[in-house]
C-alpha cells in the first residue's frame, strides 16, 4: 500500500472520529471530550514535527532521531541531545541499523554510525492515554535493530504504544578501554542510549497517546539481560514503571577490570596498541574497521559483547543487586522458553561444528569449566536424550545458564514486588529455513515465541492452535503493559515454589515443577 493511499486513509478515519466524537458528546448534552489530532499522521516532538503513516488500525512513525548520531568525537562517548529541525521530518521508514558485523547476514539492509533511532507504533488516536511498551532487541549486543520487531499486532489488538529502538552495538556499543574515558566510566554506551531513548519517550510520547507515567520496558535476549540492567542502573530509576525479561542471560554480565583488559586487547589489534595515543587512534578508525565486535561473555558455546559491571553506568550486576535488594521495585514478568539452547546448537551444527560422543565433554568444559565438565554430563547423559549429544548439550545449557538464572531473578524480585513467571513450551514453533537443516528438533528454542507476539519474518505461519496461542500472549503482554499483571489465572510468585504459566498451543497451563524439571538443585550447588 502506497504513502499516498495511507494518507489519504489516515484522514478519512480522523475525520470519522472526530464526527463520532462530536456526536457522542452532543447526546449528552455537552461538548466532546475527545481530541482528536486534525492529521493523525503529524506528531510534535520537542525536536519537531514529524509525519509518518497511518493506517485503519494503526500508526507508525518510524526513523526518529532520539540522541545526537555517535560519530567523530562523539564516538564512545555517553549519548547526546538530537538536534531540533525544521518543516516535517519523514517518520515513514525505519533508520539504519547500527554498525556490526554483517559477514555472515543475510539481512543486506544498510548499517551506520549514524544509527540512534527509534520507532513509534500507536493505535488510532483518541482521547485516553496509552500504557507504554519500550521494546529492546536482542543479538548478544552485537547485532539486530528495533525495527525487524513489528508491533502492530501489540499495538492494534492490545491497545497500547509500543516503541523499538535502536542502540550502538559491539565494539561501538561497549568497549571499555581505560583511554576513552575517566577511570570507571567506559563501556556501556550502548546501554546508556537506551536510557536516552528512555527519556525521549517519558518527554515526548505523550504527544503519541502515551502515558509517560505508565512504562514498561522489555526486552528478550540481549534485551532482557538490558531489562535486568535497567532494574538496578542508577540512571534508570524513574524511567520506567514495570519490567518485562525474556530469555535473559542476567549472569552473563562482565567486570570492568576483564573488560578493560580484553578491550585494550582488541585496540592493539586494530593497530591503536599505544595506551596513552589509542583513544585519538580509535576515534579515527573507519567505522567498518570496528564491525567486528570485542566479546567479553558468554552463554555456553557463544560469546557475546555487552553491559560492564563496576562502572558508573553499572555499579553493580543484576543478580547480585537483586538478592540484595537493589533492584526497581516494579511488577516484573520473567520468561523462558523450554529448549533454549537448541537455537544456538543448530546453528553451531549448520556452522560445521562437531556433536559427537567425543565431544561432549569438550562443550561442556567450553560452557562451564573443566572442573564441572564431568558431573553436568553425569546429570545430562545423551542416553536420557535418545543417544542425541546436540540434545543433552542443550539440555544443559537451557537449564544451567537460562531456565534457572530466571527462577533465582524471579525468587529475588518476588520478595518487593509481584513477579509472574512463564515458559514458553511449543514443540512445533515454527523455525526459521536454516535451523530446519539440524538433524534434531529445535522445538521451543530461544527467540521463537517471538513471532507470537510480533510480525517478523523468516519463519512459517502459524497454525490455528499457534495463532490461539499467539493471541493470548499478546493479551497477557498487554494487560500487564496496562496494569502490571497479565491478568486473572496468572498468578504471581509466592517464593521459589509458586506457580509458574506454561504456554502451550494446546491450552496454557499452570506448572509447579519448573525448578525440578529443569534441576535448578542441582545448578544451584555447582561451583565455579
Amino acid at each position: 500500500m502506497s504513502v499516498a493511499t495511507l494518507r489519504r486513509r489516515g484522514l478519512v478515519i480522523a475525520a470519522v472520529l472526530m464526527v463520532v466524537a462530536a456526536l457522542a458528546g452532543c447526546s449528552r448534552g455537552q461538548s466532546a471530550t475527545i481530541d482528536v489530532p486534525d492529521d493523525p499522521g503529524v506528531v510534535q516532538t520537542q525536536s519537531g514535527a514529524l509525519r509518518g503513516l497511518v493506517s485503519e488500525d494503526h500508526r507508525l512513525f518510524a526513523g526518529i532521531p532520539y540522541a545526537a548520531p555517535p560519530v567523530g568525537a562523539l564516538r564512545w562517548q555517553p549519548p547526546a541531545p538530537a538536534a531540533r529541525w525544521t518543516g516535517f521530518l519523514d517518520a515513514t521508514r525505519p533508520g539504519p541499523r547500527c554498525i556490526q558485523d554483517v559477514s555472515n547476514d543475510v539481512d543486506q539492509r544498510e548499517t551506520s554510525e549514524d544509527c540512534l533511532t527509534l520507532n513509534v507504533w500507536t493505535p488510532p488516536p483518541s482521547g485516553e492515554k496509552r500504557p507504554v511498551m519500550v521494546w529492546i532487541h536482542g543479538g548478544s549486543f552485537v547485532n539486530g535493530s528495533g525495527d525487524v520487531y513489528d508491533s502492530r499486532r501489540l499495538a492494534s489488538r492490545g491497545d497500547v504504544v509500543v516503541v523499538t529502538i535502536n542502540y550502538r552495538l559491539g565494539t561501538l556499543g561497549f568497549l571499555a578501554h581505560p583511554a576513552l574515558g575517566p577511570a570507571g566510566d567506559v563501556g556501556n554506551y550502548g546501554l546508556a542510549d537506551q536510557q536516552a531513548a528512555l527519556r525521549w519517550v517519558r518527554d515526548n510520547i505523550a504527544g503519541f497517546g502515551g502515558d509517560p507515567d505508565k512504562v514498561t520496558i522489555a526486552g528478550e535476549s540481549a534485551g532482557g539481560m538490558s531489562v535486568c540492567d535497567h532494574l538496578v542502573a542508577p540512571a534508570s530509576a524513574g524511567l520506567f514503571s514495570a519490567a518485562i525479561i525474556q530469555s535473559g542471560p542476567c549472569q552473563a554480565q562482565y567486570d570492568l577490570s576483564a573488560a578493560e583488559r580484553a578491550s585494550e586487547q582488541y585496540a592493539a589489534e586494530v593497530g591503536c596498541g599505544d595506551r596513552v595515543a589509542a583513544a585519538a587512534c580509535l576515534r579515527a578508525l573507519p567505522p567498518e574497521r570496528l564491525q567486528r565486535p570485542v566479546l567479553y561473555g558468554r552463554i555456553g558455546s557463544e560469546r557475546l559483547s555487552g553491559p560492564v559491571t563496576g562502572t558508573k553506568v553499572l555499579p553493580v550486576d543484576p543478580m547480585n543487586g537483586a538478592a540484595q535488594g537493589r533492584a526497581a521495585e516494579v511488577p516484573v514478568m520473567i520468561g523462558t522458553t523450554a529448549d533454549e539452547y537448541t537455537l544456538f546448537t543448530a546453528l553451531q551444527y549448520i556452522r560445521g561444528r562437531a556433536f559427537g560422543v567425543t565431544d561432549y565433554l569438550g562443550l561442556l568444559s567450553e560452557a562451564y569449566g573443566d572442573a564441572n565438565a564431568g558431573v553436568v554430563a553425569q546429570q545430562y547423559p545423551p542416553e536420557a536424550f535418545g543417544g542425541s549429544v546436540p540434545l543433552a548439550y542443550s539440555a544443559a545449557v537451557t537449564d544451567g545458564t537460562f531456565a534457572c538464572v530466571a527462577d533465582r531473578l524471579a525468587d529475588s524480585l518476588s520478595s518487593e514486588e509481584p513477579v509472574y513467571f512463564s515458559e514458553f513450551d511449543d514443540p512445533g514453533a515454527p523455525a526459521p529455513e536454516p535451523l530446519r537443516a539440524a538433524p534434531f528438533p529445535v522445538g521451543a528454542g530461544h527467540s521463537l515465541e517471538l513471532r507470537y507476539l510480533f510480525d517478523v519474518g523468516g519463519a512459517p505461519a502459524l497454525n490455528p492452535e499457534q495463532q490461539r496461542l499467539s493471541d493470548e500472549m499478546i493479551r497477557y503482554w498487554s494487560e500487564f503493559v496496562s496494569t502490571g499483571s497479565p491478568g486473572s489465572g496468572w498468578p504471581s510468585l509466592d517464593g521459589p515454589v509458586g506457580e509458574r504459566m506454561s504456554l502451550q498451543p494446546g491450552g496454557n497451563r499452570l506448572i509447579s515443577d519448573f525448578g525440578q524439571v529443569h534441576k535448578c538443585p542441582f545448578w544451584a550447588g555447582l561451583k565455579g
